[in-house]
């Protein structure tokens, strides 16, 4: 009872061991950039799953309403007007309509960059609509290009976003060098400017966003952060805890690289689409109803959906998302509180080594093998349906890669140790099984099956084999003299003196009694006279230890038989062996006989 419990307790520690040296191979891989760069794309791709999974219990917010230049929007333009872009005298127009049904913000996704020299009427009115409408937003990109192919221009200050606490950390997410401005006079009309740079991953899926950017050492808002903080009557923002705080209710979770993790509402069109050029032609008509249906009290972000346009996206949920939507996603993100939190690499490691250890113990303890994989495999589903419910309800990105890696590796390596150690336990039975206890000889049983085997071979290959039988002289007067406990002493030094006197091939029984057998494979008779006659005069030199440490001498008589020559059936070659053996005893014992 002892023993097991030891062997039990041994078993835990070795398992403990493996898992630990699989963590500690897990971390070192995890320094080389190909390997996290690889767990990272199967993650991201864990991640796309889940929310295509999540976002159809989603709702998105009702009063954001995107004015899509769709493909019916630029078929229209082409027919009636002959060109894109289109005059900004339908700009305003259709603003100054649209400002007639009280909405609350307008939100230009596009970029107004060069004044158009040819009609400078339109655009001044157009840039009096925006100075005249203070619900309005424009937008803004920035780049890396070097002042040889555009010189970078300071921008006015108070398009600047201000910081009451805080700072982010420089990183090519949110900081560059250059900027793509928009109409000088456009900027000198409005400070409501934000930025609309996207960034993708490795995978050119788009699952982050940026809330803030940094521009020649000051800080710049991202388009709908922008307007978020107007939206909440705030005129600044904290950087607190790798966290955008606007106000006691509303903050912006940020990931290592200083960006949003977005949560999405679902494909392309989740937001009410109004085509644009249904809002151009009820601008014309005067058409009031039309304006105050769809845009009364709405947030209204303008943008391209027109593939012609190329400004589509790849994101989770959608490969052709227009970026419109991206940046109305980013909005009501920030109006639900509704970001997406990955927890630190420390909790993913601890949760990976609780499930390895939990997989381990079911190894340990599961004995059936299709048992074992089932709980394997349910371990993994339900984890997976575990972190998906709680990225649906608490916005929480818990890793999948990291702990299918170690669950799977850690059944694969302990299910081989716990084999590999079964394996040996039964090497170890089997060894008992055909092992004599005292001579540590092979047993009567075991010599029998070889002897079978042998001459299966001698029958199917030629292989000829031989075999001794030796017997200890005058071995029960002996015990009768010095007692049994002498006689077992003699026993193991006889076993050990004929394994000694054997090769590795050739295999030692203990026959019966005294008497011990040794088959002689690819041996004939005259090599199995030498072996023999060796191990006769090894014994008659030798001084035997007695159990009272006693020294005294023994002698054995020895038998040989060989296949072919003396019999063709293990019977027949025993008896022959044993006719032999008797003839040497007759004849004086202590000598090695071959005929009879």
């Amino acid at each position: 009872m002892e023993n097991k419990m030891k062997n039990k307790k041994l078993t835990y520690i070795i398992y403990t061991i493996i898992v630990i040296l699989l963590f500690s191979l897990l971390i070192w891989l995890g320094h080389f950039a190909k390997f996290q760069e690889f767990i990272t794309k199967i993650e991201q791709s864990s991640f796309d799953l889940r929310q295509n999974i999540i976002y159809k219990n989603k709702t998105p917010n009702k009063d954001i309403v995107i004015l899509a230049v769709d493909d019916a929007t630029y078929e229209y333009i082409m027919d009636k007007y002959g060109s894109w872009p289109i005059s900004r005298q339908i700009w305003s127009d259709v603003v100054n309509s649209i400002e007639n049904a009280n909405p609350k913000y307008i939100i230009f996704d596009m970029l107004f960059v060069k004044p158009n020299l040819s009609d400078k009427k339109a655009d001044n009115n157009f840039i009096n609509t925006i100075k005249n409408n203070q619900n309005i937003y424009l937008s803004m990109n920035f780049d890396n290009y070097s002042d040889e192919i555009r010189k970078s221009e300071k921008l006015d200050d108070k398009l600047k976003l201000k910081i009451k606490e805080g700072n982010l950390i420089d990183n090519p997410y949110i900081t560059f060098i250059n900027c793509r401005t928009i109409m000088k006079e456009l900027i000198e009309a409005t400070k409501n400017i934000g930025i609309i740079n996207v960034t993708r991953d490795s995978d050119g899926i788009i699952r982050n966003t940026t809330p803030v950017f940094k521009y020649k050492g000051d800080y710049y808002p991202n388009l709908s952060l922008a307007v978020a903080i107007d939206i909440l009557n705030q005129d600044s923002i904290s950087f607190k805890d790798n966290k955008i705080i606007l106000d006691n209710n509303h903050e912006i979770p940020l990931d290592t690289t200083q960006r949003a993790i977005l949560n999405w509402y679902g494909k392309s069109g989740t937001f009410k689409h109004v085509s644009f050029w249904e809002a151009v032609k009820a601008s014309k008509e005067n058409n009031s109803e039309y304006f105050n249906k769809n845009f009364k009290n709405k947030i209204i972000y303008i943008g391209t959906t027109a593939t012609s346009l190329s400004d589509i996206k790849s994101v989770p949920t959608e490969s052709n998302l227009a970026g419109v939507e991206l940046h109305a996603t980013f909005l009501n993100n920030i109006l639900d509180n509704d970001f997406i939190k990955k927890i630190a690499p420390e909790f993913d490691l601890v949760i990976s080594i609780l499930l390895s250890f939990f997989v381990g113990y079911v190894v340990l303890k599961t004995t059936s093998v299709p048992k074992t994989i089932v709980l394997l495999v349910a371990t993994l589903i339900i984890y997976t349906i575990i972190s998906t419910f709680i990225m649906a309800n608490w916005n929480i990105w818990i890793s999948l890669v990291m702990p299918y890696i170690t669950i799977i590796a850690t059944f694969i390596l302990i299910y081989c140790e716990k084999y590999l150690m079964k394996s040996k336990d039964y090497e170890q039975t089997y060894k008992l099984a055909v092992t004599d206890g005292l001579t540590q000889l092979y047993n009567h049983r075991y010599f029998q099956e070889q002897m079978i085997n042998q001459v299966n071979n001698y029958e199917r290959y030629g292989n000829v084999f031989s075999m001794i039988l030796i017997d200890i002289d005058f071995f029960k007067k002996f015990n009768d003299t010095y007692g049994h406990q002498s006689g077992d002493c003699v026993l193991k030094q006889v076993a050990s003196i004929l394994k000694k006197n054997s090769r590795t091939s050739d295999i030692a029984c203990r026959y019966g009694g005294e008497e011990m057998a040794v088959i002689l494979t690819n041996t004939n008779k005259d090599e199995a006279i030498i072996t023999a006659e060796k191990i006769c005069n090894t014994v008659r030199n030798n001084k035997f230890i007695l159990a009272n440490n006693e020294k005294v001498n023994v002698t054995i008589s020895v038998g040989v038989a060989t296949v072919g020559e003396n019999g063709t059936k293990p019977q027949e070659i025993i008896e022959y062996s044993d006719k032999c053996l008797y003839k040497a005893k007759e004849s004086g014992r202590n000598q090695v006989v071959s005929k009879i």
